[in-house]
């Protein structure tokens, strides 16, 4: 283990970044001009984002009308309060969302998942899905007992549950947003996305997507001389100072918000999640 200058192994204060790595002094930036040009441009595009908005109701329309498939209603997860039957997620409401945290047998708390990370941290309050009459809940293949130290060190308020051994769809493949219907005793999943798709739960990404600076990633179309790009979700974990890595010395960004997380030289991974 290593520290920073001036603290211990042992400082639990909190940690922040001590510098802004995408400050630039590249003078690259949009074309200035009067507020009328900017309307007419931004009215321009206006049309554009409607009919995105519009063909975006248009898919979920079609959600809603997907089959939907029975899943184990008595299958048996580990929580908080020991082990529970899957029916018991859905907390006498009638739909649940849960996310599928992958999971690295072993590993440290820094060395878990980024990109999960970005979904669980983003969704800390499920009290909006509530009062439409849905549960939320995080759903890993980790075992509870060192899930447990790691959901309290991220100070997580959302219910967890490990799903160790139980079969696809509640458990098998993480990395999931899935959607589950109850009727009396009975569950059925009726919707799941992965990859990008997961990304409606992360608002950060939506606000950056508005910025004349983006999300700062290599696969994105933005104009030349614009700050050097990096790699997909680079920014999911970083090191103390704030510098995108990928090294031991990384962690999730919202890691360095905790207290007691210091600086460390080994993520702990073995294997695959």
């Amino acid at each position: 283990m290593s520290s920073r200058r001036g603290a211990s192994p042992r400082d639990d204060r909190v940690r922040r970044p001590a510098a802004d790595p995408w400050r630039t002094t590249v003078p690259s930036s949009p074309p200035v001009v009067d507020l009328a040009t900017w309307q007419a441009a931004r009215d321009d595009l206006l049309v554009r984002e409607k009919a995105h908005t519009r063909e975006g109701d248009a898919i979920a329309a079609a959600r809603r009308r997907l089959p939907m498939v029975e899943v184990d209603a008595a299958a048996r997860l580990v929580g908080a309060g020991g082990e529970v039957p899957f029916l018991d997620l859905f907390d006498g409401r009638d739909e649940l969302v849960v996310y599928q945290h992958m999971w690295w047998d072993g590993a440290p708390h820094q060395g878990q998942c980024e990109g999960c990370t970005t979904t669980a941290w983003h969704l800390q309050d499920a009290s909006y899905l509530h009062a439409r009459g849905v549960s939320f809940a995080v759903l890993t293949t980790g075992a509870w007992d060192e899930v447990a130290p790691f959901v309290e060190f991220m100070g997580y308020r959302q219910p967890w549950f490990s799903v160790r051994d139980v079969p696809a769809p509640i458990g098998g493949e993480m990395g999931y947003l899935k959607c589950f219907l109850r009727q009396g005793e009975r569950a059925f999943m009726t919707y799941a996305t992965t990859g990008r798709g997961n990304e409606r739960v992360n608002s950060s990404m939506g606000l950056l997507d508005m910025t004349v600076r983006g999300r700062g990633e290599a696969w994105e179309d933005t104009p030349d001389g614009w700050p050097e790009p990096v790699s997909p979700s680079g920014t999911w974990r970083t090191d103390v100072d704030g510098h995108p890595t990928w090294g031991g010395t990384g962690r999730p960004v919202p890691q360095w918000t905790r207290p007691g997380a210091t600086p460390q030289t080994d993520l702990g991974r073995h294997g695959s999640h």
